[in-house]
């Protein structure tokens, strides 16, 4: 049987193709799991009669789904409940006990709360670090949700670490393997494996350096891990290393390509031409490294000297939401009373949210913008609100500068809608924050 056609005609496409071209009146037909043709108007207007779906939407402005490379959806559940403390105290006072309670039930539910949320903003791809257990709960909801994601169980094998978050390196490597063999390139290709040794101060080198080096048995893996985020962890850091943390990554041989490191708020001169010389990926989260008094990460001199860095929300417990559009006008606004007004505009923070996320986590020939041969990860957008009247003139003002969730009408991923006409398809919203609500009660309670 041929693969389902659907042709959704638009009131413009933002196609983030290499000539980032925007099609106004423009049409995407979708083959299976990918984009056959992104078509002009006048193509649109001379193509023959179109056998299959046809899905009018003359209102709405098609984009790629956005791209959230640092996500921690075992947090969801902690949502409000760890305000106002900074990073060290935050993890250990909260976050690791939250992590330490956790049950099966309750991180499945902490799973599909963010997927949700994730989904119903416009993200269609993801990479997320788990906590030490139940890492398969969070496989279970990826797969079954639809988004596309790379996803690791969190390594911690040293230092201060909540007791029983602590694992033997023998046990984090050989169960991260077995997570790996398992689901890297499950789900026909939607779902892989970033290894995620959680940051410096938790694990050994030995740790660090070993899962770096399982990342060359599976095509496409990743390391993810967090660095340089806050000032009293890079004290630490110089203490146990007698470096810096980038620095420290290169002495151990692990800064390279596929070396995805969150935050790198406080680096040196020398760490960012480390960075750019090793190709490694920055991962910004602004709202979380605001919200945590962490710092703000210097964006502009790493695009200036050519790093990659793309854009995640973190945790829904440090931002407090999962919502791309806070990332990207935030991503925005903190640069500009720095580097002056024109410093991250509009259309460079939109990028880092697409194609700039598929760049960091290896996936630009298959995401990340809407063009022939692409997966068909993509949004549509309702820009035409009464209080936007300019959004056909500047869309990527529009989405940066004014876009909420509100105005996301339809998602579609790997060729399927999982979010249309304003409601979820794969999920249940009533009853995962039923779920949510009943298993964070029993959750809490085994805290205390």
């Amino acid at each position: 049987m041929p693969p389902s056609r659907t042709l959704i005609k638009t009131g413009s496409v933002v196609t983030m193709d290499a000539s980032r071209r925007v099609l106004p009146g423009g049409a995407l037909i979708i083959g299976g799991s990918s984009i056959e043709s992104v078509l002009s108007a006048p193509e649109l207007a001379a193509m023959p009669r179109f056998e299959g779906t046809v899905l009018s939407a003359p209102s709405l402005t098609a984009i790629p789904g956005f791209i959230q490379t640092h996500i921690h959806l075992c947090q969801t559940l902690f949502r409000g409940l760890a305000d106002d403390l900074e990073l060290l105290d935050w993890l250990r006072l909260k976050i690791y006990p939250f992590e330490a309670a956790h049950s099966a039930a309750s991180m499945h539910a902490s799973a599909l709360t963010g997927i949700a949320e994730l989904i119903r903003s416009g993200t269609t791809t993801i990479m997320d670090m788990g906590s030490v257990a139940h890492e398969e709960e969070i496989a279970s909801a990826v797969e079954e949700t639809g988004i596309r994601a790379f996803i690791g169980k969190a390594m911690m094998d040293a230092n201060d670490v909540y007791p029983s978050l602590r694992e033997s390196t023998e046990d984090s490597l050989r169960s991260t393997l077995a997570q790996a063999e398992r689901w890297h390139g499950k789900a026909g290709g939607r779902m892989k494996y970033a290894v995620a040794p959680r940051f410096v101060l938790s694990c050994s080198d030995r740790l660090l350096t070993e899962a770096h080096a399982m990342t060359a048995s599976f095509p496409g893996m990743l390391f993810h891990t967090h660095a340089a985020e806050n000032r009293r962890e890079m004290e630490a850091v110089r203490k146990r290393c007698g470096a810096d943390n980038i620095e420290f990554f290169e002495k151990l041989g692990i800064l390279r390509a596929n070396t995805c490191l969150a935050h790198c708020i406080w680096i040196s001169e020398n760490e960012i031409a480390l960075l750019r010389e090793r190709d490694a990926r920055v991962l910004h989260c602004p709202t979380s490294n605001l919200k945590l008094g962490s710092g703000i990460a210097p964006v502009p001199e790493l695009l200036s000297r050519g790093v990659s860095v793309s854009l995640g929300a973190d945790g829904a417990p440090c931002n407090n939401t999962l919502d791309m559009f806070q990332e990207m006008r935030h991503a925005a606004l903190i640069q500009k009373p720095v580097h002056g007004a024109s410093a991250m505009a509009a259309a460079v923070v939109f990028e880092l949210a697409t194609r700039g996320g598929a760049h960091a986590l290896g996936l630009a020939a298959e995401t990340g913008s809407l063009e022939p041969g692409r997966k068909a990860d993509i949004v549509l957008l309702d820009l035409g609100r009464l209080w936007n009247p300019a959004e056909e003139t500047n869309p990527y003002s529009a989405i940066v500068y004014s876009g909420t969730p509100e105005n996301v009408r339809y998602v579609m991923i790997d060729g399927a809608w999982v979010y249309r006409d304003g409601s979820h398809t794969t999920l249940r919203p009533g009853a995962i924050a039923g779920s949510a609500k009943k298993e964070l009660r029993l959750l809490l309670d085994r805290v205390h």
